[in-house]
């Protein structure tokens, strides 16, 4: 829903007198755009339904006539077409607009999980489950990430950080954390096919919430350039890596930033519970801990990169803190032993850590203000590239170095990014652009500073 009163003028009473638009103030405070608030909301709701799946599926499949192998294929090809529609999000926000992006991605959802909850997991046919599952793989990231890209596109320059804090709030609210734990209390009351029922419900309400609320202009036409074809628009989501080479630098800072994290939900199950002396169900409590200060920590980094400044910010409190806590994931463990509260802790610095990174959503944009959108379709394939970076270095390390050697491993490669951050100086159309926007002399345009 747009926002009650237009942002060029003040709200009046019923006798034309202006008023103070006391909601309008509140939410910009919070550094949530008015006229964007209901597509935080909607994709809060998208995600929580889309991440109900994240901590059964595979053995859903497993359990009902796939093997372990085939049931991680399934997976994997889910994981390409979500990285794929990481990058098209950008790439077709600049061609269409970001709305009907994400109208595209909500419609791709909806039809491919009745598609898989009415004939591919009924007939539990391996070949139709990776044509219905791998499409389904476009829906999220076009959606989800086609609101970034809308995030970007309106939201003030000194205020971005904060708002991108916002968004990464909502969206891992919902996933894995608000997912997970609802798949945990619907499971055991009406078993795993009928909550995936439930996701369905959810993703609907929040898709038209975003949908049909949010009026803000910006998001409803393309962004690229008038006059550019379709054809060089979507070339330029790629060779806008190679014309701005600051781009395609911000893009690997995003696969390092979260490939740590998919890398240890891979190889920190066994650490824990065959070497700490952890059960499962505390291994897994532990990534509650974590997740849950992620996402608070989300909205406090990105109103940090606001004050503070994005590569600083993302410098010391994403990469370096990045880096001990990597370490001390692993270490905390081995000397308190199968303490939770200890690993609690190191958990949660870690998830806090993860935080710190919020402000490239910010940043990568302000590299190329006048093609935000290939901008950001090279930042959302990073993202995307994340989930398959992470296992891939495990699966490459864990023999010869093991589970230690995999944690200096990520530690080191989160230290290369904080060299590589200094390097991503916002464009000068843009630092002059955020100065302009700076009217009372408390906001600080946004870069290293």
């Amino acid at each position: 829903m747009s926002s009650p009163v237009p942002s060029s003028s003040p709200a009046r009473t019923a006798a034309g007198a202006p008023r103070p638009a006391t909601d309008r103030s509140r939410l910009a405070r919070l550094g949530i755009p008015p006229a964007l608030t209901w597509g935080f909301l909607g994709v809060l709701l998208f995600m929580t339904g889309d991440g109900v799946e994240t901590g059964f599926f595979s053995k859903y499949l497993a359990d009902h006539g796939l093997t372990k192998a085939d049931a991680a294929v399934v997976i994997a090809v889910y994981g390409i077409t979500v990285a794929v529609g990481a990058w098209l999000s950008g790439a077709l926000s600049d061609l269409w607009g970001p709305r009907r992006v994400m109208t595209a991605g909500f419609a791709i959802w909806l039809v491919f999980q009745l598609l898989l909850l009415s004939v591919a997991l009924p007939a539990m046919n391996y070949p139709l489950l990776l044509l219905v599952y791998g499409l389904r793989g476009f829906g999220y990231p076009l959606f989800a990430y086609g609101f970034l890209v809308w995030v970007t596109a309106a939201t003030p320059p000194h205020r971005l950080g904060t708002a991108v804090g916002w968004y990464w709030f909502a969206f891992t609210g919902g996933l894995p954390t608000l997912g997970s734990l609802l798949a945990s209390a619907t499971i055991p009351q009406v078993g795993s096919y009928r909550t995936l029922w439930l996701a369905l419900g959810l993703v609907t309400l929040g898709g038209l919430l975003a949908l049909l609320l949010v009026r803000e202009p910006t998001g409803r036409a393309r962004l690229a350039p008038a006059g550019e074809r379709p054809l060089a628009t979507l070339a330029g989501s790629v060779s806008i890596m190679r014309r701005r080479p600051r781009v395609a630098v911000g893009a690997a800072v995003r696969v390092v930033s979260t490939g740590s994290q998919f890398g240890f939900l891979v190889c920190m199950p066994f650490f824990f519970t065959e070497t700490a002396g952890f059960t499962t169900s505390a291994w897994l409590r532990l990534l509650s801990v974590m997740f849950t200060a992620n996402i608070f920590a989300n909205l406090f980094f990105g109103a940090v990169g606001d004050r503070l400044g994005w590569q600083r910010t993302m410098t010391w409190f994403g990469a370096v803190a990045c880096a001990l806590t990597c370490l001390a994931l692993y270490y905390v463990p081995l000397v308190a032993g199968p303490s939770f509260a200890a690993s609690a802790v190191a958990a949660a610095l870690y998830g806090i850590a993860l935080a710190g990174y919020v402000p490239i959503s910010a940043l990568v944009p302000a590299l190329a203000p006048r093609h935000k959108g290939q901008a950001m379709s090279a930042l959302n394939l990073g993202a995307g590239l994340s989930t398959f970076a992470g296992p891939a270095v495990v699966a490459l390390a864990l023999g010869p170095f093991g589970i230690e050697g995999i944690v200096w491993i990520f530690a080191g490669l989160h230290l290369l990014t904080a060299v590589a951050i200094r390097l991503l100086e916002p464009d000068p159309e843009f630092t002059a652009s955020a100065a302009t926007a700076v009217e009372d002399g408390t906001a600080v345009p946004a870069g290293r500073h």
